[in-house]
């Protein structure tokens, strides 16, 4: 099955790490793809900490995709791709039984992943439950999609100027 955690509400992370305890507290196999992010969060604390959890993220850090130079995004790419090319060989090695790919949408409209390899995977995920999270997912990504739950942003104090918070947004 495939899960789709979409819009411009907050949440779609929080629930995909939901998913992936749960998942793991159940026996399950977890590998979480992390993109478009490089900077430390309370939750890959958690992750990482769990036996049956991997993490895969970026490494060199970096800013929005918006204020990044071509030469950071053929570097964020090159991770990316990178990151993704070990999911699917952890997948053919041993018996991942979820696979999140955390702010992919973004990543895949922006061409900040191999876009090929992702089609491969959301036209025949196997076995393993796939969890995609990010706004605004191409028409395919939708298309392939048994589960789709929009974030609906109704209020959110960065609107008033309020930074991000560690432990809550972050």
């Amino acid at each position: 099955m495939i899960h789709v955690y979409t819009e411009y509400g907050k949440g779609k992370t929080t629930a995909a790490v939901g998913l992936a305890i749960r998942h793991a507290g159940t026996g399950g196999h977890v590998v979480f793809v992390q993109f478009l992010k490089s900077t430390a969060s309370g939750e890959i604390t958690v992750l990482e900490n769990n036996p049956n959890i991997t993490v895969l993220r970026n490494q060199v850090k970096h800013g929005f995709s918006f204020s990044m130079t071509e030469e950071q995004k053929q570097v964020v790419t090159k991770e990316h791709n990178k990151n993704l090319s070990a999911a699917l060989d952890l997948m053919a090695q041993q018996p991942v039984t979820m696979l999140i790919l955390d702010e992919l949408c973004a990543a895949y409209t922006l061409g900040l992943v191999d876009q090929d390899a992702v089609d491969k995977l959301i036209t025949n995920p196997g076995k393993v439950e796939l969890v995609i999270t990010g706004r605004d997912p191409t028409d395919n990504i939708l298309q392939a999609a048994d589960y789709i739950t929009e974030m609906k942003l109704v209020r959110h104090p960065y609107e008033k100027g309020v930074p991000a918070r560690k432990g809550v947004e972050f």
